[in-house]
């Protein structure tokens, strides 16, 4: 386990991305659409570093948007999509049946298990649920054993330990503690699993403040983080904002053809830094966002 110790690890946010290189195996933190990396995700973009290995648990915007930039090679996910809100993904799709990435769906207890196996050093670990279904077909790697105490059979699933996970919090110190409210998703196991972590947060604040709130992911995992307001847009990151219904639906709009995919990247990502992308959706729009607390009929409004 590699450990991150230097007292200061605040970096911009290319310099925290340059240290992802191209044909990285990627841990996506968050999931569907709740505390996604997506400036990390922007700024991936805008390096252009791809020929990537994303994994996740279920996902959305985030693998949506590097599918549309061409930069995943495989994507390791059980789900990629916006559900009953908006359906399918469509850049991701359209890569997917095109051949232009490689698909390897598993399930969200598969990754935690391999996730689990890195972590206490195993070369692998049992799971029940994936035996018989085509997702073994899709995982060669996959083997199966037999229980030395039952007989039963079970699948054998190898360790899983990215190049690097990518994470979003609400709060971390200048020394990468962060804090990150339930559900935690996969962010706890992928920080130890992965080799670092790099992260960004929409504040950061002192380490009382994060030790206060409770650190969820140690400074010792972390290689580095920046501070990005909004980090997650347009995705949420309770419990601070509320994720951007509208905007998602311009994209899902956009996306449904290459052409229009290009155009948003144009506009909302290479077009622009991270500054440029708050500008463009406009400090009144990122407030309103954060009024979703004010009381049921405020949230509820929102998501009409």
């Amino acid at each position: 386990m590699a450990l991150h110790l230097a007292p200061d690890k605040l970096a911009d946010l290319d310099t925290a991305v340059a240290m992802v290189q191209p044909g990285s195996m990627v841990a996506l933190g968050g999931g569907l659409s709740a505390r996604l990396p997506m400036a990390l995700v922007r700024e991936l973009i805008r390096a252009g570093i791809g020929d990537l290995h994303v994994v996740g648990s279920a996902h959305s915007f985030d693998v949506d948007l590097l599918a549309a930039a061409g930069a995943i090679s495989v994507c390791e996910e059980s789900y990629v999509g916006y559900e009953q809100d908006h359906g399918l993904a469509p850049a991701f799709r359209r890569a997917a049946q095109g051949g232009s990435l490689e698909v390897r769906e598993s399930c969200c207890d598969t990754i935690l298990t391999q996730l689990r196996a890195a972590e206490m050093g195993l070369s692998f670990l049992p799971v029940h649920g994936v035996k018989g279904t085509d997702v073994e077909g899709l995982h060669p790697e996959y083997t199966r054993v037999t229980c030395p105490f039952t007989g039963h059979e079970y699948v054998a699933v190898p360790p899983l330990a990215p190049d690097v996970a990518l994470v979003h919090a609400p709060i971390g110190d200048r020394a990468g503690n962060l804090h990150i409210e339930q559900p935690y998703v996969l962010d706890e196991r992928f920080a130890v699993a992965s080799a670092m972590v790099v992260a960004t947060v929409d504040r950061i604040v002192s380490t009382d403040e994060v030790a206060t709130a409770g650190i969820i992911i140690p400074y010792y995992r972390v290689a580095a983080v920046a501070e990005a307001p909004f980090g997650a847009h347009p995705s949420s990151c309770y419990p601070g904002y509320a994720y951007d219904r509208a905007h998602l639906a311009t994209w899902v709009a956009a996306a449904r053809t290459a052409e229009g995919a290009e155009s948003y990247l144009r506009r909302y990502v290479t077009g622009v830094d991270e500054d440029g992308y708050r500008r463009l959706i406009g400090a009144d729009r990122l407030e309103h966002l954060t009024s979703y607390r004010a009381s049921d009929g405020a949230w509820m409004e929102m998501f009409r």
